[in-house]
């Protein structure tokens, strides 16, 4: 009889004993009686002997023959149970594919596939000329075969089905088989652009790196090619038959990134984003574990993916806020990836143009490799940034006169002009013109936003809607105004003061939909449109080339922020939207509309740039004695009676300081209300602890912990462990 340990998906902070005819290999999936249900769990081990193999029930089914999870994967899942204190079940189920968490086969199975059929490719293209999906359907078949689910997911059923009733693709179920280094068969290196001598550098270390790990930064303005850096860094790796992982912030740029490696070395992309089918994203995890791939792109959960011969790992705009989970399983990508190529013994590449300062401290320190483009590629000029002083000046729709004037100005030239406004909506609040009260949703406390064109008001907090009212609840008064600036208002109000100029809006509202980003963005580097007005979206390093000036509304918000690292975002914001102009030949510059042109910040950021900010900023990080100097953990609360969460985190904090065991305590702050103190009907506090060291903090909660659950308060509040965290809100 064998002792097996599995990790069990359930919210405990421990794994579980069973028992087994024979051994088993650690990493196969094992379908295990837990109460009355049965869940699917991993094996992560094996007991010599239990104290009482009476309680030990036996395992139901073992459903792999092979283990899904290889060594290296196992590995990250323990070092992410120790490090985030998390329940280990639920990590091991965050690093597998849905289907594989229902117990489905991690084999090949038969699958329905789409692909063009001769006549299909023989066909002449202004047959379909009248069906314009129908063709694009066509085009992306012929260029490689589609699972049927994700072609319809794509073009829709009825294209997909008009297709085939004309017999110009087929729908086969056929298994597929993976075969290990494929990509070698069409791999070949198109034209590629003679590196600068920065990017020469750069790329000639990061070559000299392969075979061991190291961890670099790339540090580059916007426009310098970072991306060309890592396609010529990343070349080698491919012809020797190593496979390359790529992280990107956000699922919109994938797209762009896929097409760009595509092209250059002529290979399949296995693409792995929240919006792909599950069979889909099953099928790129079987290619990349086979082997099969040579380069896989996806967002943050992509640094789970199995892959056989791994040789690098990318990740792009390491600096983004999207890496770091808010939910759940709390991790952090771009530190997970740090943990993988140490234990795959390869190098890590991060890549900004504004580093983060817990990245840039390393670098700083000697800990990873700092490299630096200091120059737009291909003899761009950088962007030319201004303040504008809009005190006492009148604003038509959030814009003043001078700006309007700048705005003609760059239009009349032929350009494009992107017009940023950190609001969605047609305006942040509704208020009584009478007797002054807001319309505020009740189970978060907070002013809807107003959505003109969905004629709703809306809680951006926690999703609750409801019709634009006539009357003030509270004095009856027919007299309500929208207070603030929106982009749904920005956009009425440019498309009054330019009615002859074609706009755009760019953000999460009018983006919804299938490949509606990809078209928007498009039709503007088609020059359709002259204005683009939108939010963080656009700041996402996008390409317009034809973009000359950026236009940012309101910059004062993050300058009295209760967060520490308001004044980082910003500068990082305000750089990233400043690299949208002048990426071509013509010269781009950024005007900032602020009531304060004289803040320390500001004027630090337009002057000395980026870099010289973030230096700056790390001096009174470390003065202050906040991260990176500092390691952090909040604990968090939340209960429909505040007074409940409070007095839970207050016990838990005499618990922490009780586990204290080296000559300097823990810096131990609250509990006191969250930024949002109310949302979905629940009052929320935090907890924050801080030291020097990372062991004894860990130490201490660690040994906290057990004392915390078993607190009265702990089952009558929702209370969550949030390691290093980004996020105060």
């Amino acid at each position: 009889m064998a002792y097996i340990e599995v990790a069990v998906p359930v919210p405990l902070r421990q794994n579980f004993t069973y028992s087994n005819d024979e051994a088993l290999q650690v990493g196969v999936r094992v379908k295990v009686p837990f109460g009355p249900r049965s869940l699917v769990g991993i094996v992560v081990g094996q007991l010599d002997d239990v104290d009482n193999e009476t309680k030990v029930k036996p395992i139901s089914e073992v459903i792999d023959t092979q283990p899904v999870l290889s060594p290296t994967l196992i590995h990250l899942a323990q070092w992410l149970w120790q490090y985030y204190h998390h329940a280990p079940g639920e990590v091991i189920h965050a690093m597998l594919p849905v289907l594989l968490r229902k117990g489905e086969s991690a084999q090949a199975t038969p699958s329905l596939f789409a692909k063009a059929t001769e006549s299909g490719r023989e066909i002449v293209q202004t047959t379909l000329k009248n069906a314009p999906k129908q063709k694009a359907c066509l085009d992306a078949l012929i260029e490689q075969t589609m699972l049927a689910v994700d072609a319809r997911k794509q073009f829709s059923h009825p294209v997909v089905k008009a297709l085939a009733d004309k017999g110009l693709i087929a729908l086969e179920e056929t298994t597929p088989q993976f075969t290990e280094k494929a990509w070698l068969k069409t791999f070949s290196v198109a034209d590629k652009p003679l590196p600068d001598k920065e990017q020469a550098v750069a790329i000639a270390a990061l070559i000299q790196q392969q075979g061991r790990f190291a961890v670099s930064l790339l540090e580059g303005v916007t426009g310098s090619g970072k991306t060309e850096v890592y396609l010529q860094a990343i070349e080698p790796l491919l012809e020797a038959g190593k496979q390359v992982l790529i992280l990107v912030p956000e699922i919109g740029l994938t797209p762009q990134t896929v097409s760009r490696f595509k092209r250059r070395f002529n290979v399949d992309v296995g693409v792995l984003h929240s919006q792909l089918t599950d069979t889909a994203r099953l099928r790129v995890w079987q290619q990349a574990n086979a082997g099969e791939l040579g380069i896989i792109i996806g967002t943050r959960s992509a640094i789970f993916t199995p892959v056989k011969n791994l040789g690098m790992i990318i990740v792009d705009e390491e600096h983004d806020e999207s890496f770091k989970q808010q939910d759940g399983l709390r991790y952090h990508a771009r530190d997970l990836a740090a943990i993988r190529a140490r234990h795959e013994h390869i190098p890590l590449l991060l890549g900004s143009a504004t580093p983060s300062l817990e990245s840039l401290n390393n670098a700083l320190n000697g800990r990873y490799h700092h490299l630096q483009l200091t120059k737009r590629a291909g003899g761009a000029s950088s962007t030319h940034q201004h303040l504008l002083d809009v005190r006492d000046q009148p604003l038509d729709y959030g814009l003043s006169s001078p700006l309007l004037n700048i705005m003609r100005q760059h239009l009349n030239l032929g350009n494009q002009v992107l017009v940023f406004v950190n609001r969605r909506g047609y305006a942040p609040a509704m208020l009584c013109h009478h007797c002054g009260e807001t319309m505020q949703c009740r189970r978060c406390d907070r002013p809807y936003t107003v959505h003109i064109g969905m004629r709703r008001l809306q809680c951006h907090h926690c999703g609750a809607s409801g019709a634009i009212p006539k009357q003030c609840e509270s004095c009856h008064s027919d007299e309500l105004v929208t207070a603030g600036t929106g982009t749904e208002q920005v956009e009425q109000g440019l498309a009054r003061l330019f009615p002859n100029v074609s706009q755009v809006r760019i953000d999460s509202d009018s983006v919804r939909g299938k490949d509606k980003l990809n078209d928007i963005l498009d039709a503007v580097n088609r020059r359709e449109h002259q204005l683009l007005v939108g939010t963080q979206i656009l700041s996402k390093g996008h390409h317009f080339p034809h973009v000359t000036l950026v236009a940012v509304l309101d910059c004062d918000g993050a300058l009295f922020s209760a967060d520490f690292r308001a004044s980082e975002k910003l500068a990082q914001l305000v750089t990233q939207l400043a690299g949208r102009a002048g990426r071509a030949s013509k010269p781009g510059e950024m005007y900032l509309q602020t009531h304060n042109p004289h803040h320390p910040l500001l004027q630090d950021l337009i002057n000395n740039g980026y870099g010289h900010f973030a230096r700056l900023a790390l001096t009174e990080r470390k003065a202050a004695g906040l991260p990176p100097f500092v390691s952090q953990f909040v604990v968090r609360a939340e209960a429909q009676d505040g007074q409940l969460a409070y007095d839970f985190l207050a016990q838990c904090r005499e618990i922490i300081r009780q586990q204290g065991q080296t000559d300097v305590p823990l810096q131990i702050a609250g509990p006191f209300p969250c930024l949002i103190e109310k949302r979905q009907g629940r009052f929320r506090f935090m907890l924050v602890c801080g030291h020097e060291k990372r062991a004894p903090l860990h130490t201490q909660l660690r040994h906290a912990l057990p004392h915390m659950n078993t607190l009265l308060q702990a089952s009558k509040v929702r209370w969550s462990v949030d390691i290093d965290p980004t996020d105060f809100s």
